[in-house]
Order: structure tokens, then C-alpha cells, then sequence
């Protein structure tokens, strides 16, 4: 009866469906995880709007040290190691923050909640990086193309989850206690990861690149050895690849709309709400909404919209709506304005955005998808952030005003949507391509 229900959802096969809960829960428990902390996070924000850029800039600092630790970590433990290991030196992190609050002195607070956004800037990265490393990790391509659109369901509903409790309780009790809950579902994504594990590495994709089929020990020896290189290999895999540039260089464009839309979100709200505790339910409302719409596109519309257009139309689809949205902005930089842009984006970006860019990385070896997709997606993306919002600090400090700034937007959002049809071609290149191509084959080799 199960297996019938999620038929008529996803396009799943008998040997799929094990997987494919798994990595939803584990989407599940990490967005649960986040969006607890995110509504915290984002209410520093409005407090502390003066200084977004400086906060930036320390967390891309951050990055360029912590990509390099972690991809020495992926070269020493196997990914049922790694994978629970990160997770769970978060969960210490904010253990440490919650023990911080309880014994500095209320001077220190200002000091703290700038600490806690850059760590939490950081985490939100990495969780999730981490977390579709090891999902595109263990699908295909094809597969990719008919069940990441579920997957990332099991996101969406994390995300409601975690801003529907924020929403309830961040009024009613002390924001930082939130910490201490935030670590409950956290610890409940790493032990998806060994189930995870146990029931992947006797498996490998036939030569169809649809089923899954067994491998025997020694495809069970290679699901489980440490990845090859070095810290800096998958960095350099990057800089090597007009591929993966060009997933760098969309990443880059899509933090310059996040950042134009979140630095305009934090002066508008800052302004309209002036209590903290009603701001950060403001937020958590906010997330909720996008979080409900985004479980639309995924159930209804991401992968029929994936397999009717293709990845190329589906990644050029929300720079599109970016693009409309910067010019209404342009003329009405009012805050009902910014809501409704703000949900439709991120919706779209989380709906649909998210598994077609996914998709990407289902052509490329087990080095690129985790190290070189974990540089992309949040050393590359924190950058793009920092200079994003040094931008922003130019232009607002040569006296322009927020409806200007959006103007100044709306080209580079169509520059991304070409730049996101032009990768779904390339991307469809390569998967044909690697058909025949064994596992381990660079991403150099590929393109």
C-alpha cells in the first residue's frame, strides 16, 4: 500500500524507495534543524543592519578556512563517517553558544549575536551542502531527474516545521533557547546517514543509470573508501572545469539577487517593526509561507517542470521571475512589495531552483560532488555574499535609494537566467557523455 501511494507521487522503482525515504528524512531533520536558527539569525539582521557587510566579509573569512578542513576530512573518513561527523560538531558549537549566553555578562550580547550569525551563516551552508553531496552521491543522473524533486519535499517540510515552532515560540521564551531545541533534529539527520549507508553500499547504478543493481564487495569497498586528493584538490578541480565555472558563476549571480533582496528585507522590516521578538516572528511567518508554497512546486509542478522543459528552462525560470521582481521594486520599494517578491523567489529558488541545480552535480566524480560542490556552494557563494553586500554598501552610500538599487539589479538576474539555460544544455551533454565513462573519471575528462 506504501509503495502504491508514493507511485502516485514520485516516479520511484522497489529498490529505490528505501533510499529515497531515507534521504528525505534526512532533508527533513536538516532544514527542521535550520530554520529554527534561521528566523534568530535573520532578526541580528534587522538589529544590526549597519554592519551586514562586516558580517559578510568575517563569514566568507570563515569559509576559506573551513572548506579546505573539511575537504581534508572527506580524504580520511568514509562518507558514513564524515557525513554524521559534521553534524555533529554544529550540535557542539551551539551547545557552546547556549553555555556562552548562560555565564558572559549582558555586555557581551551584542558580541555574541554577531558570533552567532556568522557561525550560523556558515552552518546553513554547509548542513545542506553536505547533505546533497551525499544525495548526489548515491543517485544517478536519471535518477536524479525523477526523485530529487521529493527529496527536496522532505526539505520544505523541515523548513515549515522549524518556522512553525519558531513562530509559536519565539515570543514566549528567551530567542537563544531556541539553540537548545535546534540540536534535537540535528542529531536525528546523523543517524539517517548510517541506515543511509548500510543500504547504498552494496548497491551500484547499472549501465542504464536508472536502477539500482548490486555490487558486490568491491562496489561496497568503493562506496565506503575516502575520497581521493587532498584539502586543496577539489578547488583546484573548479578552477580546471568550464563546467563547474559556470555552476560558480550561477552560484555568484544567485547571491547577488539573495543579497540585493535580503539587504532591502532588512531595511524594510527594521523600519516597519521596531520590537525584536515580533520581528523574529515576522520572520519565522514569513520562512512558513515560503516554505508552504515551495511544497507545491515540489509535489505538483518541480518534476514535471524538469521533464516537460528540461534542466536548462527550469534553472531560467526564477532568474526571470527575479528580473520582473527588481523592477516592480524598482518603482513600488514598499514592503508588502518585498514580501511577495521575496516568497516567490524562494519558493521558486528552494521549489525548483534547488533540485535542477542539484541535477548539475549528478554528472560529475565523487571528488566534485563533495569537495568541489562544497567550495562552490559556500565558499563561492559566501564570496559572491561579500561582495554582494559591499555593493550594496557603495550604492546606498552614493545615495541611492532601495527602489534605484533593484533597477541596478535587474540586468545581472537576466544574465543569470541565460547563464542557467546555457548550463542545463551543457549539463545534458555531459550526462549522455558519461554513460560510458567508470567512476572516478574527472571532471577535466568529462568536459
Amino acid at each position: 500500500m506504501i509503495k502504491r501511494l508514493f507511485r502516485k507521487l514520485v516516479d520511484v522503482t522497489d529498490e529505490e524507495l528505501g533510499a529515497l525515504l531515507w534521504a528525505t528524512a534526512y532533508g527533513f531533520f536538516i532544514l527542521f534543524a535550520y530554520y529554527i536558527l534561521r528566523a534568530v539569525r535573520d532578526e541580528i539582521s534587522s538589529a544590526d543592519r549597519g554592519n551586514l557587510q562586516l558580517l559578510w566579509t568575517a563569514v566568507f573569512l570563515v569559509m576559506l578556512g573551513a572548506v579546505p578542513l573539511y575537504s581534508w576530512l572527506t580524504s580520511r573518513f568514509s562518507r558514513s563517517v564524515f557525513v554524521p561527523l559534521a553534524n555533529r560538531f554544529f550540535i557542539a558549537c551551539l551547545l557552546a553558544f547556549f553555555l556562552a549566553l548562560e555565564i558572559l555578562p549582558e555586555g557581551a550580547r551584542p558580541w555574541l549575536d554577531r558570533v552567532f550569525y556568522v557561525w550560523t551563516s556558515v552552518f546553513a551552508l554547509f548542513v545542506v551542502t553536505v547533505f546533497w553531496g551525499f544525495v548526489n552521491d548515491c543517485f544517478s543522473n536519471a535518477q536524479g531527474r525523477r526523485l530529487y524533486a521529493f527529496i527536496a519535499v522532505g526539505s520544505s517540510l523541515g523548513g515549515i516545521a522549524g518556522s512553525s515552532v519558531t513562530a509559536v515560540v519565539a515570543e514566549i521564551v528567551p530567542r537563544f533557547d531556541l539553540l537548545l531545541l535546534a540540536c534535537l533534529p540535528l542529531e536525528a539527520a546523523s543517524w539517517c546517514v548510517g541506515p543511509m549507508s548500510r543500504w547504498l553500499a552494496g548497491k551500484a547504478v547499472s549501465g542504464s543509470g536508472d536502477t539500482l543493481a548490486d555490487g558486490g564487495d568491491e562496489s561496497i569497498a568503493r562506496a565506503n573508501r575516502p575520497l581521493a586528493g587532498n584539502a586543496w584538490s577539489g578547488i583546484r578541480e573548479v578552477f580546471r572545469s568550464p563546467y563547474l565555472m559556470g555552476i560558480a558563476a550561477f552560484i555568484a549571480l544567485m547571491t547577488f539577487a539573495s543579497t540585493v533582496l535580503y539587504f532591502e528585507q532588512a531595511y524594510l522590516v527594521g523600519q516597519a517593526i521596531a520590537d525584536r521578538g515580533a520581528r523574529t516572528a515576522f520572520y519565522a511567518r514569513l520562512d512558513l509561507a515560503v516554505n508552504a508554497l515551495t511544497i507545491v512546486f515540489q509535489v505538483y509542478l518541480t518534476a514535471r517542470i524538469i521533464r516537460l522543459i528540461g534542466v536548462g528552462l527550469s534553472l531560467a525560470l526564477v532568474p526571470g521571475v527575479v528580473f520582473l521582481g527588481f523592477a516592480t521594486l524598482g518603482t513600488m520599494p514598499l514592503l508588502a512589495v518585498l514580501v511577495a517578491v521575496q516568497v516567490a523567489y524562494r519558493a521558486g529558488r528552494y521549489g525548483i531552483t534547488r533540485p535542477a541545480r542539484e541535477i548539475l552535480f549528478t554528472v560529475v566524480g565523487r571528488e566534485q560532488k563533495y569537495k568541489s560542490k562544497a567550495f562552490v556552494d559556500t565558499a563561492v557563494y559566501r564570496g559572491g555574499d561579500l561582495a554582494s553586500g559591499w555593493i550594496f554598501a557603495g550604492l546606498k552610500a552614493l545615495g541611492l535609494s532601495l527602489g534605484a538599487i533593484a533597477l541596478v539589479a535587474a540586468p545581472l538576474a537576466g544574465a543569470w537566467a541565460v547563464l542557467g539555460y546555457r548550463l542545463g544544455r551543457r549539463q545534458d551533454e555531459l550526462a549522455m557523455a558519461s554513460l560510458d565513462y567508470p567512476e572516478g573519471t574527472t571532471s577535466a575528462a568529462r568536459r
